[in-house]
């Protein structure tokens, strides 16, 4: 079946963060080519072979973990990928998200359509199917060491095909039984292999560094954006930002944001009206954005180009090579992927970090015509005041959470398992300092607007104008106190669907604006 440019293939295609996610929003199809059909084929009966002629295979015919030096049966090998799907499923906490889940199948599928770890053609289309039809299994946060794979999340992901477990499904949660009768569906009989191929991987960690690479990237163009709108509401020097200065330190993230910071600031009256002031230098939290900033989007950049190479990977264990070669190795260990989480929860705490900072430097009143507070009538008004406090205790958070999950191991099975990498915890905290940071920028672009409003009759340039006057038609200017939770929670929607770089984006388009940013297929494909 010939796929259009329009349908990935699953084991073939290259697959990226975006992809996955496009896939898992059914917004990209995907197809199981009749080449990967027959490799898949191919790689299930060198396994059968191994069981036919009875040398001892790790996984295959013998036991789990320490108990890799006890035989099993011919007989008794497909009742041992049932008991391990039961035994490892151990989870405990909240269950992840719908869509995390969802990114684990699909993860999963495209590595074992690789060819390379025996499962059955029947199998891997019983996966496809629940990825199709959104019949989602529920998997416990935590359980995962992330080393000999994410066992226990995966062994929860992949229960229903044998019949047990629960699934959402038409927006409920039901039991996989009850999913069975709604959709004539019956228990699949796993071969040989068929359940360490499932649960040994990175699925859980990599879906986790997916969601990673999307929100930290939308943080990153905002922090961008609404740090201009702060620098013009203070007044900031734009020198800092000049190409003759970064081309002396070539970072390329520093680099990048002071070109998307330059090309904010364009034409902007209110630049112009302060060019000759006495004012020397700014504060760092203004001046170093493209350092900081840039550090970040460097941070970020690594751990999307890591991610590519373990989306497209095979990471179960032991892997069948060919007929007279099946090795078991360690490409299940979730360190590459860990560590590079680590440092992008980092990257992305400072963000939050920087941005406490200027909201900070915006309340103290000194730049000229901003009053402090933000507001004229204090007093009897406590003005933006309490909203440092919400970032204070959000950045906070944010460095309490940061102690790298990858720098601790504790051994497992016996000893077997001597050295993990806890990768999975480093991507649940990731995304966690991810949310906080996203609440943090939303506030700054309540008070940047707020101090931008000061600045009147002066324009900015015609971008920042048009997000200016984006917020203001959900969140009025504020000359008094109110309950400020509701414009705070209109920020945050408005950051979390990335409304701003949306008008940014239409606002240049329509007046044929570029970037000229360097390395922007870099920093701006993911």
């Amino acid at each position: 079946m010939p796929a259009s440019q329009a349908t990935f293939l699953w084991g073939e295609d290259h697959l990226t963060a975006q992809k996955a996610i496009r896939l898992a929003q059914g917004k990209l199809s995907a197809i199981l080519s009749d080449t990967t059909k027959k490799k898949v084929r191919e790689s299930a009966q060198v396994v059968a072979n191994i069981v036919e002629k009875g040398h001892p295979v790790y996984g295959i015919n013998t036991g789990f973990g320490p108990l890799c030096t006890t035989k099993i049966s011919k007989d008794e090998t497909t009742l041992l990928q049932t008991n391990i799907l039961q035994s490892h499923s151990v989870g405990v906490g909240e269950p992840i998200a719908q869509d995390l889940a969802k990114l684990m199948l699909i993860l999963k599928v495209h590595a074992l359509s690789k060819g390379f770890s025996g499962i059955q053609l029947g199998t891997l289309e019983r996966i496809i199917w629940h990825i199709e039809n959104d019949a989602i299994p529920i998997v416990p946060s935590q359980g995962s060491v992330g080393a000999s794979g994410d066992l226990a999340p995966l062994s929860h992901l992949f229960l229903p095909l044998i019949g047990l477990g629960k699934v959402t499904y038409k927006n409920e949660v039901v039991t996989t039984q009850t999913l069975f009768k709604s959709s004539g569906l019956k228990p699949l009989q796993l071969g040989p292999k068929e359940g360490l191929a499932l649960i040994n991987g990175t699925q859980f960690i990599a879906a986790h560094a997916v969601k990673v690479v999307a929100q930290l990237r939308n943080c990153l163009k905002h922090a961008d954006i609404i740090g201009a709108m702060m620098l013009e509401g203070l007044q900031g020097s734009i020198k800092p930002f000049f190409e003759e200065l970064h081309k002396l330190r070539p970072f390329k993230g520093n680099q990048h944001v002071a070109a998307r910071i330059r090309t904010l600031l364009k034409s902007s009256e209110i630049l112009e009206d302060h060019i000759d002031c006495e004012r020397v230098q700014d504060p760092y939290s203004l001046r170093c954005m493209p350092q900081v900033h840039g550090a970040s989007r460097n941070a970020w950049l690594h751990l999307k180009e890591l991610l590519e190479v373990e989306l497209n990977s095979v990471t179960d264990n032991p892997v069948v090579i060919n007929d007279s070669l099946t090795i078991s190795g360690g490409s299940f260990h979730g360190q590459p992927l860990a560590m590079a989480l680590d440092y992008a929860m980092l990257a992305a705490s400072e963000l939050g970090n920087i941005s406490d900072r200027r909201i900070y430097l915006a309340l103290e009143g000194n730049s000229p015509g901003v009053p402090k507070l933000l507001m004229n009538d204090t007093g009897i008004n406590s003005g933006y005041m309490i909203l440092q406090y919400t970032t204070a205790a959000l950045a906070s958070e944010n460095k309490s959470l940061c102690f790298p999950a990858s720098a601790d191991s504790i051994p497992t099975s016996l000893g077997q398992e001597d050295h993990v990498s806890m990768g999975s915890i480093s991507g649940r905290k990731a995304l966690q300092v991810i949310q906080n940071v996203e609440k943090i920028l939303a506030i700054e672009l309540l008070t940047a607007a707020q101090a931008f409003e000061f600045r009147k009759p002066l324009k900015s340039g015609i971008l920042l104008d048009e997000v200016h006057r984006h917020l203001r038609k959900k969140v009025s200017f504020a000359a008094k106190d109110r309950v400020f939770s509701d414009d705070i929670e209109q920020a945050i929607t408005m950051v979390k669907t990335a409304a701003i770089i949306t008008v940014v984006d239409e606002t240049m388009k329509a007046n044929s604006l570029t970037w000229n940013a360097p390395f922007e297929q870099e920093f701006e494909s993911y």
